[in-house]
């Protein structure tokens, strides 16, 4: 149980992607996170990348944003993924400031060595408490010696905290010792309000007399949008005057996707805007959607589920990882195995069996679990426990 914590101006380090790198699920995390901070009498600072990927390991278009920056936050970029001097100097910078607490956020073993070395230097002071906020640690797309680098990291830290029940699992594969606490992801609630649906489509140059299945997010090989797509294309489905609305940026090549809307005559039925989806444009998405499906293939957990959850919207998702922790099934959408006749199957009852209004009203109740509030306490919580 979580207990509230007395409000204060401790100084908190998070070191980790934020503007000007793109939005996305990290970057946009970490400002909330640093707002919900704030919001609770901190003092805040970001330190986020100069590089966070060498350009010929990034697969998107660009990795930094033309929007605005986040209003009222304190963000400085410093780190440099690759260069061991300036792991070096960061370290020494952040071990001298002394912050109370430096969360660090962990989510592919590539961050390993400048993340775990800054950690390293900083705890030298004997002060400060290094916590991360694992994502994963062993990554969806797995690599050869991504364990010997999560093993570096993980080595380096004093505590952890999880977005799912399953990362807290594979937590124990390399320390058993270290104080842990899981707690679901929160909200995304910094996307803009709700719109009425036929306001969303009309923005989105979208036919107003379609209903509309969302995938959502950067498109990669373990999101399983193959199997989505071949989903899609079962007979059922065309009962109902439904397309597929597939927003995102492609992470992977798009031929092997774009051959099965070609073979199955898909073309007129799906909407492909596969550029990268500012956050000033992340609310049309959902709410001219009735339903957003997660196919994944692999995941621990998704933060396309907590902005759906904002937008009080229906899910089906995949038995996967720790995706099915955060949605009851049968009550704000549907937890499938991971098959293309699973999936179509829950998509035509949802249609079926007009599931939408039940679904919606069950999301808003839902949500409420998930606020930031209990985010920054359990963090608090487990500094106490260091």
């Amino acid at each position: 149980m979580i207990t509230s914590l007395p409000k204060g101006k401790r100084k908190i380090a998070i070191v980790g992607s934020a503007f000007p790198l793109r939005g996305g699920g990290i970057a946009t995390f970490n400002e909330r996170m640093a707002k919900a901070f704030i919001e609770n009498g901190d003092d805040v600072k970001i330190y986020t990348f100069s590089l966070q990927y060498p350009s010929i390991l990034f697969p998107g278009k660009t990795q930094y944003s033309e929007e605005e920056p986040p209003e009222g936050l304190d963000i400085e970029v410093l780190v440099n993924s690759i260069n061991p001097l300036n792991w070096i100097k960061v370290g020494r910078r952040l071990k001298k400031l002394a912050p109370d607490i430096v969360i660090f956020r962990y989510w592919i073993p590539f961050v390993a060595p400048s993340l775990g070395t800054i950690a390293k230097i900083i705890r030298k002071n004997k002060k400060t408490k290094v916590i991360a906020i694992t994502d994963n640690v062993i990554p969806h797309e797995n690599k050869p010696g991504d364990k010997l680098l999560s093993r570096y990291f993980i080595k380096n830290v004093d505590a952890f905290i999880t977005l799912s029940k399953s990362v807290l699992n594979d937590l124990s594969l390399f320390d058993t010792s270290k104080p842990r606490k899981y707690t679901p992801h929160p909200l995304y609630d910094n996307f803009g309000e709700i719109i009425s649906k036929a306001d969303a489509k009309k923005q989105l140059k979208l036919d107003n007399n379609s209903n509309y299945i969302l995938f959502f997010g950067f498109i990669r090989d373990y999101k399983g949008l193959d199997t989505l797509l071949e989903a899609f294309a079962d007979k059922r489905l065309r009962k109902f005057p439904v397309k597929l609305l597939i927003a995102g940026e492609f992470y992977t090549k798009p031929d092997k996707f774009l051959d099965i809307i070609k073979k199955h005559k898909l073309e007129k039925l799906v909407e492909l805007h596969t550029e990268f989806i500012p956050n000033t444009d992340v609310h049309k998405y959902f709410c001219a959607s009735d339903v957003v499906v997660q196919p994944y293939k692999t995941a621990t957990q998704s933060g396309i589920t907590q902005v759906a959850y904002h937008f009080n919207k229906p899910m089906v998702t995949t038995d996967v990882g720790g995706l099915a922790e955060l949605i009851p099934d049968n009550k704000v959408g549907f937890v499938v195995k991971n098959n293309i006749e699973q999936v179509a199957e829950a998509i035509y009852k949802f249609y079926e069996l007009n599931k939408e209004e039940e679904f919606s009203k069950n999301a808003a109740l839902e949500k409420k679990k998930y606020s930031w509030e209990i985010f920054v306490q359990t963090i608090l919580e487990l500094n106490k426990e260091i």
